[in-house]
């Protein structure tokens, strides 16, 4: 038992973990993003540096989707007026509804009946857009699941949902998945600025993917795609998914028939744009500000960005001792995402499996681990990830739970509910990938 000083060392590190996360987080939000990348003034909007003037197009229309898409059509709305018109499809209901717009409340992580009936009403309204129209796109993350149509008639929801799944936990990084899921998929990598066509276009993107693959966010709907039918094969192999697909989609690699999906020189873009108004990067900048203000030394490094959960604690822990040598305290900051190979899944997500891993390795140690999605939610738990320290592990075993269990069986959000370690935000209506924030003194 930790005696009663170094306890309340632990609390209050815990403490200052928690406090970061919550600055970063109201500070990386998207009406701060909104406010600073657009606005709009006697009918003139501004997207960052780009102008419309609304007043010249024979209509206007939005189409929002992704975990963000009620605060970003909000934050536009809160712009421009309440003369939009348009579509929004989330994973959760809206608090008010926008007027003028039609409200679909899709799945995610895996698409639903709504899913379809969303992608199907934005290619219906996509197809009646003119060369004098403007559509303006409000992407975020989780858009590959809550709007989603098959590219192939044979493959029906059932069958999406079972190939989801697989990729899911195949434990490939999300470029990969998204690979597969746009060459599936009728509105994905690019097919929206197709059926939006000749419309003048403009994507503004709350990112919740890496800064030099933009395409992947929401599978990339709007712009070229950078991967190819070669790269779809690719990855099958690599984690022997064909076995696991089912029969409709397992067919399609088998022929060869996957369709490739739009590129750069295709006509569709030759009219569109595409801005990032909130990303990874600034939730990273935020919780600097955050951990400077408490007082630590602060160091960034998003290597581990994809990488195998075990690897990246190990990683990142060790660089926490070794800055630690030479400061103290320190704050290690990291973004970005790493990956689990989930297998017979329990009730958890990638942070708290980090979390986990990590409070195995620090037992005794003044390190404390803060991991959480900002969307709020970690993989099939309503905890958005965990905090652990030096007396986690002490605290479990008090306790007369079983952490390796929890582990093995990646279960490890009933421990950490349990322990008061759970960080339960709930649904934050923005979505920039992940942090983790390592203080060590």
């Amino acid at each position: 038992m930790p005696d009663p000083s170094t306890e309340e060392r632990f609390r209050e590190m815990r403490d200052k973990a928690h406090s970061i996360f919550r600055y970063t987080m109201d500070q990386a939000s998207i009406g701060n993003a909104f406010a600073r990348h657009v606005n709009c003034e006697r009918g003139i909007l501004r997207v960052r540096e780009d102008l419309y003037d609304l007043h010249s197009y024979s209509g206007v229309l939005v189409v929002s989707l992704g975990k963000a898409a009620h605060t970003m059509a909000e934050a536009l709305a809160g712009q421009v007026g309440d003369s939009l018109q348009g579509i929004v499809a989330a994973s959760v209901e809206p608090a008010t509804q926008l007027s003028g717009f039609r409200y679909f409340r899709s799945g995610h992580p895996t698409p639903n009946e709504e899913s379809i009936q969303a992608a199907s009403a934005i290619l219906r309204a996509l197809d009646a857009q003119t060369a004098t129209s403007l559509v303006i796109f409000l992407l975020s993350g989780g858009g590959s699941s809550i709007v989603e149509k098959a590219i192939d008639q044979e493959i029906s929801l059932p069958d999406l949902v079972a190939t989801y799944s697989a990729l899911v936990h195949s434990g490939a990084p999300i470029a990969d998945i998204n690979a597969i899921r746009k060459h599936l998929s009728a509105v994905k990598g690019g097919r929206l600025a197709k059926a939006a066509f000749p419309a003048q276009q403009v994507s503004l993107l709350v990112s919740d993917v890496p800064d030099n693959t933009p395409d992947a966010l929401a599978s990339g709907p709007t712009m070229p795609d950078s991967t190819s039918v070669e790269d779809c094969h690719r990855v099958v192999g690599k984690y022997d998914l064909l076995a696991q697909f089912p029969p409709s989609v397992r067919e399609l690699f088998e022929r060869h028939a996957l369709e490739e999906t739009p590129k750069s020189d295709d006509p569709a873009f030759q009219r569109a744009r595409w801005w990032t108004v909130l990303s990874n990067q600034t939730a990273i900048e935020q919780a600097s500000v955050a951990a400077e203000r408490a007082g630590f030394f602060v160091h960034v490094d998003n290597s581990c960005d994809d990488w195998d959960y075990q690897k990246a604690a190990d990683y990142m822990l060790n660089k926490a001792r070794e800055l630690r040598k030479r400061c103290s305290p320190v704050c290690l900051i990291s973004g970005g995402e790493v990956t689990v190979k989930v297998t017979n899944p329990g009730t958890g997500g990638r942070n708290q499996q980090f979390a986990l891993a990590c409070a195995e390795k620090i037992a005794g140690e003044p390190i404390t681990v803060l991991s959480a999605g900002t969307d709020g939610v970690d993989g099939n738990s309503p905890a958005a990830g965990a905090v652990v320290d030096g007396s986690t592990i002490e605290r479990i075993q008090q306790r007369g739970l079983d952490a390796r269990q929890a582990m093995e069986h990646f279960n490890a959000y009933p421990l950490f509910r349990a322990l008061g370690a759970a960080i339960e935000t709930g649904p934050t209506g923005n979505n920039l990938r992940d942090l983790r924030i390592l203080l060590a003194y």
